[in-house]
């Protein structure tokens, strides 16, 4: 029987990439085919280790700034969903195994609607910690009792 093929899609930043490369060697160990989706200028920093590597990039040119997290998310934001579903049709027309799942950092929110294009199942993924993500589930309810502004201050 063919393996279960997961496909891994972290934020491009290092906090992000290191917990969800963690995970893909953990769902390696249990028997399931991995493919870490990376942005280009991450994708020579991996090392593999049974996993399949694959990398799209992230909509800024090699001169842009990618410390700058506004300028980063909207450029991937805007431009890694078509380049996912080139790679995604690109691996089926390889004759890879169909991805079933896709486990998705939680800022890469767009890709699961190219998931369901699809027909792969979605796992939101958070790497940093709970009460970071709880934190911000709030901001809209601190806004709303006038405790930040809308612009965090």
């Amino acid at each position: 029987m063919a393996k279960t093929h997961v496909l891994v899609l972290p934020m491009p930043c290092q906090g992000h990439v290191t917990p969800l490369m963690e995970l893909s060697h953990l769902l390696v160990d249990q028997g399931f085919e991995v493919t870490f989706i990376n942005t280009d200028v991450d994708h020579t920093l991996v090392v593999g280790g049974g996993i399949h590597l694959a990398s799209i990039p992230d909509g800024l040119a090699d001169d842009e700034d990618r410390k700058d997290i506004n300028k980063l998310v909207d450029a991937y934001s805007r431009h890694m969903p078509g380049y996912l579903e080139s790679l995604l049709a690109d691996m089926e027309a390889a004759g890879r195994p169909r991805a079933k799942w896709l486990v998705g950092d939680v800022n890469m929110g767009w890709s699961f609607e190219v998931a369901k294009k699809f027909g792969i199942r979605v796992v939101s993924f958070w790497p940093a910690a709970t009460a970071c993500f709880a934190f911000m589930l709030k901001i809209p309810k601190l806004v709303e009792d006038g405790l930040i502004d809308d612009k965090g201050n």
